[in-house]
């Protein structure tokens, strides 16, 4: 199988099932779902359809109640937390909505937080975070507080963090969720230049606008998979 074509992520049958008062919910109730390497795909739906379970599972954040979950050819559905945590420091880098950037120590360190647990020296590590951020087009901003920084540039921290370890898959959730207009374009065209470099990318958006500067749309409603579009798809989510 030629690289490009290998599949990054395969789900089978995944369910996430929460008891409540004597009853189950089926949050999720068999996703079955191929994701090859290189792919840029969004993930849609409404409130409550079971989307951000599945992101967190995809992330190695949760895990399901049954179903298998292969992460780069390793089965991972039933790992023990600090197994997790490994395959997320190893495979996957994340960018959150709300930045998640510590409010005392600068950009650089932001950055560079993910190669101290990994076990990189600090003299690497800086030289690896400035990196990051000059490709992100920050070089000029390492030493600043993220309460120093427009929203654009502390979600183009972020990035630069999940960038810094150089993992294969880039999970990111709703990461225009809280800037304009101007940085939400200036951080779309991050992504993209991401996917042209050959980055895994899986995008939570509700935003159609959004979603269709992925090459794959999924949408999620009731914790299934209702529809797997191309890109240029305009998907209704409401």
């Amino acid at each position: 199988m030629d690289k490009k074509d290998a599949i990054a992520i395969r789900l089978r049958d995944i369910k996430k099932i929460y008891k409540m008062g004597g009853q189950e919910l089926a949050a999720l109730n068999g996703i079955n779902l191929d994701i090859k390497r290189g792919e840029f795909a969004a993930l849609m739906g409404p409130s409550g359809s079971g989307k951000s379970t599945l992101m967190n599972i995809l992330g190695c954040l949760d895990r399901p109640t049954v179903g298998s979950y292969e992460l780069e050819g390793k089965e991972v559905a039933h790992l023990s937390d600090d197994e997790l945590a490994v395959m997320r420091n190893k495979h996957i880098g994340f960018v959150f909505q709300n930045f998640n950037l510590l409010s005392r120590i600068s950009s650089l360190e932001n950055v560079a937080l993910p190669l101290v647990y990994a076990g990189v020296g600090a003299s690497e590590r800086r030289k690896r975070a400035q990196e990051v951020l000059e490709a992100v087009g920050l070089g000029d901003r390492a030493e600043h507080l993220p309460n120093e920084l427009s929203g654009g540039q502390r979600q183009r921290v972020a990035i630069a963090r999940a960038l810094v370890n150089n993992p294969e898959i880039i999970m990111a959730d709703e990461p225009t969720g809280n800037l304009d207009t101007k940085s939400t374009k200036e951080i779309m065209e991050i992504f993209q230049e991401m996917h042209g470099r050959g980055k895994t990318i899986i995008l939570v958006t509700h935003e159609p606008e959004i979603a269709v500067c992925a090459n794959r749309q999924l949408l999620v409603r009731d914790g299934v998979i209702t529809r797997d579009e191309g890109k240029g798809v305009v998907l209704d989510v409401v």
